[in-house]
């Protein structure tokens, strides 16, 4: 990494039950949340699920929160919102980082465990639509038709 530029997230933790974030560079460019509370659902409960964490990322930047490859087989869960987007701006010492737990079986989730990951990635650029009458691309068959044996 000598060549790259090392973006710097400053984080401020509202627990002291959890392992801090750290980097694992050559593993995977996502960094692992981990639950800040303990929680236990019924299937088809929602719980907004403390990860402990505000941070204020680099200007220009925003996170994406997805579940963790394991997170439904380990505690029955799906994202609410399939993937949280965090915008710059919420950045503020009471904006907690959550994850929207819809549970699909009975469940409990302990403080410290690995539920979610997130990244960080530019925001989108600006852009302008250019209206046109027809698009010179080709026509792969419409939404959802691929993969048909």
């Amino acid at each position: 990494m000598e060549n790259e530029i090392m973006k710097k997230i400053k984080i401020r933790y509202v627990s002291d039950q959890i392992e801090k974030l750290t980097y694992i560079d050559g593993k995977s460019d996502w960094i692992d949340l981990r639950a800040a509370e303990d929680v236990t659902l019924k299937a088809g409960e929602f719980k907004l699920i403390s990860l402990g964490v505000c941070m204020q990322l680099p200007k220009g930047y925003e996170a994406h929160i997805v579940p963790r490859s394991s997170t439904y087989k380990n505690f029955g869960v799906i994202q609410a919102n399939h993937m949280g987007v965090v915008d710059g701006s919420y950045c503020g010492n009471n904006d907690i980082w959550r994850f929207p737990a819809l549970a699909m079986r009975d469940t409990e989730i302990h403080v410290g465990d690995r539920i979610c990951q997130f990244r960080i990635m530019e925001n989108q650029p600006k852009i302008v639509f250019e209206e046109v009458e027809s698009l010179d691309g080709a026509d792969r068959g419409g939404f959802g038709s691929t993969g048909i044996v």
